[in-house]
């Protein structure tokens, strides 16, 4: 190799390496969550309609998050022995809650990806169609090498509506289609 190659090599790896993380925006594959979840409850015979709820989509976040950056976990149990249930109720939710979790080992996780681990593992594949399911929130978080994606669903938020801070679903700022 000629120094010339060799230059040129590191200069382009320097550039590389120097390049910060991207910051994603998931709201597709978080609504695709959300579509499908409605699918299979329909497809079970469920005829209520759930809704995005912005305190289980809290609650998922921050599981996301902790599993996103905690590579212990694999599951339902947070770092700090966390359920479910608490982060929904931390997260301002009152209700009866239960979530799905995705761990997929790359950068990325396609929406039919996401369904299959999910539809064809019983106790999630029942947390899916249950009709009594009326709330979701759902979260997802990339690295190089892991994405991380929690669905949280609810029985009904019997605590008072608070205002987001995180901007709805298809609310992009300065986008218009």
């Amino acid at each position: 190799m000629t120094v010339k190659a060799v230059l040129a090599l590191l200069c382009a790896g320097g550039a590389v390496v120097g390049m910060p993380a991207a910051n994603a925006d998931n709201r597709r594959l978080n609504e695709s969550v959300v579509v499908n979840v409605y699918t299979v409850q329909h497809k079970a015979g469920c005829t209520t309609e759930i809704k995005i709820n912005p305190k289980l989509r809290l609650a998922a976040q921050w599981h996301t998050n902790d599993v996103l950056n905690n590579r212990a976990l694999d599951g339902d149990m947070g770092s700090d022995g966390s359920t479910v249930a608490d982060r929904a109720r931390n997260a301002g939710y009152a209700g009866a809650v239960a979530e799905t979790v995705a761990i997929n080992p790359a950068l990325a996780i396609s929406g039919v990806e996401l369904i299959n681990q999910w539809y064809f593992r019983p106790d999630y594949y029942a947390t899916m169609a249950d009709c009594s399911n009326v709330d979701i929130g759902v979260w997802s978080e990339s690295v190089l090498d892991r994405t991380v994606v929690v669905a949280v669903y609810g029985k009904g938020d019997g605590a008072p509506q608070v205002p987001s801070s995180i901007r709805d679903f298809g609310q992009v700022p300065g986008w218009t289609p």
